[in-house]
């Protein structure tokens, strides 16, 4: 390897992914979930969202060290996230579909209203970067959750 430094062995979740085979029907089964999940943050339809994701789904932000576990913490999440910055908007950037779930990059743009993960609102209009993984909650057929990855935001919330 020249030197470099060796990957981390995986992980027995990821290795338990890798293994999943691909099957038409389950594409379709995750990209209408996708789809339905999007849209109901689109319209701000909590409950709506909340049937997409499994009762044990985690919400997290791993480079901020935060996370919320459950339906309860998903709506802790997106009740703080909206009433934040209530004009957001996500604009789909590319997406992969697969056994393991969907991950997505979106352009987020948005007005930071209200304080949020205890960083002060100052009221300017943001843009910033997101790469979200919903990992696939496969004996629910639903999503585990999402882990936001955060690119071109000051917060340091």
């Amino acid at each position: 390897m020249n030197g470099e430094t060796p990957p981390a062995a995986a992980s027995e979740q990821a290795r338990e992914q890798l293994d999943r085979r691909v099957d038409p029907q389950v594409y379709d089964e995750i990209r209408e979930l996708w789809k339905r999940h999007s849209i109901a943050e689109e319209h701000r339809d909590l409950p709506g969202l909340i049937t997409t994701l499994a009762e044990d789904c985690v919400y997290e932000i791993p480079a901020w060290k935060k996370r919320w576990d459950g339906h309860a913490g998903a709506r802790e999440f997106y009740n703080g996230l909206l009433t934040a910055f209530p004009d957001i908007h996500f604009a789909l950037k590319e997406i992969v579909i697969g056994p393991q779930g969907v991950c997505e990059e979106a352009l987020v743009t948005a007005t930071h209203a209200r304080d949020w993960l205890g960083v002060p609102a100052r009221g300017h209009r943001l843009e910033f970067t997101v790469v979200i993984f919903f990992p696939w909650h496969a004996n629910t057929g639903l999503f585990a959750g999402e882990r936001i990855h955060v690119a071109g935001l000051g917060l340091n919330g």
